[in-house]
């Protein structure tokens, strides 16, 4: 079981940009895909990106392609994700997760560990 916590949520301005931080311990993160997903307001969480064990291969969904960016440190055990261009639809809480899955995967049931979340607020 590996253990997460998220941080640099916020309130940002359309159009402006927020990097959040995932800090894993427990099981080893370097051997872990991870991912981020979020919560709109009223809806179901929702795949966001995910990222293989070495960072040299990632996924995006649709609505963020080209405005988020995944990434990793895996020498200091953290997950980032950097939203540029941000809208007001990217309101929601930030969730990221570790999966034992070999390749990135967007499905919410593949990973086994999960973080409190994060509150990302973009205003209009």
């Amino acid at each position: 079981q590996v253990q997460l916590v998220e941080s640099g949520g916020g309130l940002v301005q359309a159009g402006g940009s927020l990097r959040l931080s995932c800090a894993a311990s427990g099981r080893t993160f370097s051997s872990l895909v991870m991912g981020w997903f979020r919560r709109l307001p009223g809806k179901e969480r929702e795949f966001v990106a995910a990222i293989n064990w070495s960072g040299t291969s990632t996924i995006y969904a649709d609505s963020v392609k080209g405005r988020f960016t995944i990434s990793r440190g895996n020498a200091k055990n953290t997950l980032y994700l950097q939203m540029n261009s941000l809208k007001p639809e990217d309101t929601a809480v930030y969730y990221c997760a570790a999966s034992s899955k070999l390749i990135p995967t967007q499905s919410g049931p593949d990973f086994g560990s999960w973080g409190q979340g994060t509150q990302v607020t973009v205003s209009s």
